[in-house]
């Protein structure tokens, strides 16, 4: 077996370490989205795969006979297509999708669709903290009238898209208490996400819940139709042992 396992997600690297832990012969793959990504323990590739011919070609060129897809809840696109190509090809396929977060007593969240829809809710004059990332902050620009901070993790390669905004630059992890001061400090009056799930970006929620910040969520992508899914690091080490 040669498995590819698709990173970029958290439990990718937990995943990863097992299998090499475990000897599996398997190869790593990371969009290259985030600069100086820290290296897995596995061979890796990095970058896309040229579309969906790109992707079958490599396939079929490295020998890949399984994959697991441990992405970004939101990277909806390459898990469709990875997911029908599959498919396509009689490859087994896994999706890794952690569980989504759900809000709790002291919460203040409100679900939206899209980025856009975000306008709608958020009055004019305020401040919104988006952590979001940079590949879609051009669906916020009709937050025209509010003061709009992006996070993002590399430095910005230009201005930011729209009128009214600014980027802040961190890596992750945050800790709740870095949070709250970040916040008070920056006097965020709203906090915009994606619905990622997971532990360690959860800390931004936290802290919102502590100072009263309304959240508005978006909510997930749907998963693959018919997918074979689990939201367990171990069940995803033991589905790729079993191949």
């Amino acid at each position: 077996m040669t498995l590819l396992l698709l990173a970029g997600s958290g439990e990718a690297r937990q995943i990863a370490a097992a299998l090499a832990q475990a000897g599996v012969d398997a190869v790593a793959s990371l969009a290259g989205a985030t600069q100086r990504a820290k290296p897995l323990p596995l061979p890796m590739r990095v970058g896309g795969f040229g579309g969906r011919g790109g992707f079958i070609a490599y396939v079929k060129e490295a020998g890949i006979t399984a994959v697991l897809d441990a992405t970004h809840p939101f990277a909806d696109q390459i898990t469709a297509r990875t997911a029908d190509i599959c498919a396509e090809l009689g490859l087994p396929y896994l999706y890794h999708l952690r569980a989504p977060w759900v809000a709790g007593t002291g919460d203040n969240w409100q679900e939206i669709t899209r980025e856009e829809d975000a306008a709608a809710l958020i009055p004019q004059g305020k401040t919104v903290f988006l952590g979001t990332g940079r590949q879609t902050l051009d669906r916020f620009a009709n937050l025209a009238g509010r003061r709009v901070i992006c996070r993002q993790i590399d430095p910005p390669t230009g201005p930011f898209p729209f009128e009214g905004g600014k980027f802040l630059i961190g890596r992750p992890p945050f800790s709740v208490e870095h949070e709250m001061e970040l916040f008070a400090a920056l006097g965020i009056d709203w906090i915009v996400v994606k619905n990622a799930g997971g532990d360690a970006s959860r800390t931004k929620l936290t802290a919102a819940r502590a100072l009263g910040i309304p959240v508005l969520m978006i909510r997930r992508p749907p998963p693959p139709e018919g997918a074979q899914i689990t939201d367990s690091v171990d069940a995803a080490v033991a589905w790729a042992l079993s191949q």
